[in-house]
């Protein structure tokens, strides 16, 4: 684990924001996911040392953030989702003194922002200014100015926006590659599910405060048995009929398909048949299996059934 949080709760005023949280945060990647006023930017600053808690502990790398906040800021990169740069300097000049803000000596601050602006896609333009930027490539410069002093662990907050889909591509690959061959641990906070399923191996869901789930990606991804996705040639409505009549629950789905959820007892061999007695031919079918938002929308309706209860 690189993360390490115990009983820890955040006011803002008379407003409990964070809740007697008790968490880790373990593997390579982690997407922190939660809705708007969940806890999320509130979490970060804390890990930041911006805000301080009102009672527990939380640690990165073994650092309280109580205690080691500026050692803390030393190993952390951190890419905002608002723009976090001097418009007037050129990305090369702005990560070169960012780098020895961070304690890089002026010469291997220069050499790490080259190496790192490359590493992002916009060597080319370093010299230009960063207000002259498209607000793709201004992004892109955040991420570098992140990653410029060498980080043990790499926050993101919102690292896709403003981006069209060949640069969203390309930053889901830089932030898995990150992630994956660096050796730096990263935190993703984003709103688009696809790119924490496609960037992280875990997640960790928090709900009005408080943690309702951590886990492994690939091992929330439950295999339902008795689910199916098809797709047929043939009458779609006929058959969709005929398994409601049936009392088989089943509805197209957004793949252009159709779910199909059989009951005890039953089986493929109950599929074919009916397909055989109907006309159709199955072309493809495959068990469901949870997506990411199945999981994500799932852990936020137990924690508001059981919000008293939510688990932490």
């Amino acid at each position: 684990m690189f993360v390490d949080i115990e009983k820890f709760s955040v006011d803002f005023g008379r407003r409990r924001v964070l809740n007697c949280i008790t968490t880790q945060f373990s593997g390579r990647s982690v997407g922190l996911l939660g809705p708007n006023g969940a806890g999320k930017s509130t979490l970060i600053k804390s890990l930041l040392g911006f805000v301080p808690p009102a009672e527990g502990t939380a640690r990165i790398m073994g650092h309280d953030v109580r205690h080691d906040a500026m050692k803390i800021r030393q190993i952390i990169g951190y890419m905002p989702e608002h723009e976090a740069y001097i418009g007037d300097l050129s990305a090369v000049r702005l990560l070169r003194y960012l780098g020895e803000l961070s304690g890089l000596s002026s010469g291997a601050a220069m050499e790490r922002a080259h190496e790192v602006l490359y590493y992002v896609g916009i060597g080319e333009l370093r010299y230009r200014p960063v207000r002259t930027y498209s607000l793709g490539n201004q992004q892109r410069v955040k991420l570098a100015q992140a990653l410029v002093h060498g980080p043990k662990v790499l926050i993101l907050d919102e690292p896709t926006n403003s981006l069209d889909p060949e640069g969203r591509e390309e930053m889901r690959r830089l932030v898995r590659d990150i992630g994956q061959i660096s050796g730096s641990h990263v935190i993703m906070c984003s709103h688009i599910l696809q790119d924490v399923e496609y960037c992280c191996d875990s997640v960790v869901v928090i709900n009005r405060g408080c943690v309702v789930l951590n886990g492994i990606i690939a091992e929330l991804k439950k295999e339902d048995l008795r689910t199916y996705d098809i797709r047929i040639e043939g009458d779609r409505e006929r058959l969709i009929g005929a398994m409601a009549a049936r009392g088989w629950p089943c509805a197209e789905n957004d793949r252009g398909g159709i779910r199909v959820q059989l009951p005890e007892g039953e089986g493929t061999r109950s599929l074919f048949a009916m397909a055989r007695e109907i006309g159709v031919q199955l072309r493809h079918f495959h068990f469901k299996k949870d997506s990411l938002e199945d999981i994500f929308m799932s852990a936020l309706q137990d924690s508001e059934r059981n919000a008293p209860n939510a688990r932490t």
